[in-house]
């Protein structure tokens, strides 16, 4: 089994990182192939940086289908492009938030999500509401870090083990889910301290894959999920047209 992670951004470091987590789960026959785009945000922190990040994304999903790929998954905590990627693919398509979500779900009755920059919690709280978590999710808070600082500052660990005592303390939530795809090396070391479910999404996803490809299920191609309808596409997009794919 080959499941394609696809690191949004375009920071190698980070790509490595979630590579190397995403193998430390998946079982020994899986083949996880690592990647980020060629083009796009070094991370992902903004609308606009979602927006921008999404022709990567859909790049790396039509090479990999291509290539025979039986699973992805799309390693930033905004799921950016998941349902534009789920056109593309025949195989499976999981976001990590999505993912993490449901890992929650059933681990507890109520999760806190702990991101990065606060900017970013009303886009994490649009995925709440859209995947039906609204009524398990107790807060969402913010370290107020850049998302590279997750490659760089040494005290990182601390600030967010911080943020996941408060969120015990006073959100009554039974589980922690960390909301960025840098955070994916913590997940474990921070849960083992607290005693609590931390889940990270980059591990939850590539379970789940497992999962979907094993049982050889695969994206619905009837209704909005089906083939995008073939039309040209101009200037810097015209490689995208859908009979190229």
């Amino acid at each position: 089994m080959k499941i394609k992670v696809i690191n949004p951004n375009t920071t190698a470091s980070m790509t490595e990182k979630i590579g190397a987590i995403a193998r430390s789960v998946a079982n020994p026959e899986t083949e996880i192939i690592a990647c980020n785009p060629k083009m796009g945000p070094v991370s992902i922190e903004s609308h606009y940086d979602e927006a921008l990040s999404m022709v990567g994304i859909l790049d790396e999903i039509r090479q990999g289908e291509a290539e025979g790929i039986d699973g992805y998954i799309i390693a930033c905590f905004g799921d950016p492009g998941l349902l534009a990627a789920r056109e593309l693919a025949t195989a499976p398509v999981v976001g990590i938030a999505e993912a993490a979500m449901h890992a929650a779900s059933f681990l507890a009755t109520g999760f806190s999500i702990v991101t990065t920059l606060s900017r970013t919690k009303i886009i994490a709280r649009h995925l709440v509401n859209n995947y039906g978590m609204s009524h398990l999710c107790r807060q969402i808070r913010a370290i107020d870090l850049p998302v590279l600082d997750l490659e760089t500052d040494t005290e990182i660990k601390t600030i967010i083990l911080e943020e996941c005592r408060k969120a015990i303390s006073e959100d009554d939530c039974g589980a922690i889910v960390l909301g960025c795809g840098g955070m994916a090396d913590l997940a474990s070391q921070i849960g083992n301290i607290l005693n609590i479910p931390v889940i990270d999404g980059v591990s939850a996803a590539v379970k789940f894959v497992e999962a979907l490809a094993g049982l050889k299920l695969f994206t619905s191609k009837t209704g909005d999920l089906a083939y995008p309808i073939a039309k040209p596409y101009t200037g810097m997009l015209s490689s995208f047209e859908l009979n190229k794919l």
